[in-house]
């Protein structure tokens, strides 16, 4: 009997990678992996980006599920909503293989 695999998990897998698949998201994820929240102000002066660009790549992972936003007076602060990511995160950085 020929086992069939079920491709909705790893089109899952995939829109999560494609979604954090970038270096300024990388490093967005990992900043709230280590800090509950963060402002955009705080996270781009943690990865020395520009606030137009860092928050283009905020509302790009909020709008694909994997951050949360709460506004607190004039400021948005941010929040992984897909707490798991911090395992592929750990697990990637582990890797041994040579780019």
């Amino acid at each position: 009997m020929v086992e069939i695999i079920d491709l909705e998990k790893f089109e899952k897998a995939a829109f999560i990678l494609k979604t954090v698949a970038h270096p300024m998201r990388l490093a967005i994820v990992e900043l709230l992996t280590q800090n509950e929240t963060l402002s955009v102000n705080e996270i781009c002066e943690k990865i020395n980006g520009e606030q137009s660009l860092v928050s283009h790549h905020l509302i790009n992972m909020k709008l694909k599920g994997i951050l949360q936003s709460s506004r607190e007076g004039q400021f948005i602060h941010y929040s992984l909503k897909l707490k798991e990511i911090n395992i592929l995160l750990d697990c990637v950085q582990n890797c041994t293989c040579h780019f």
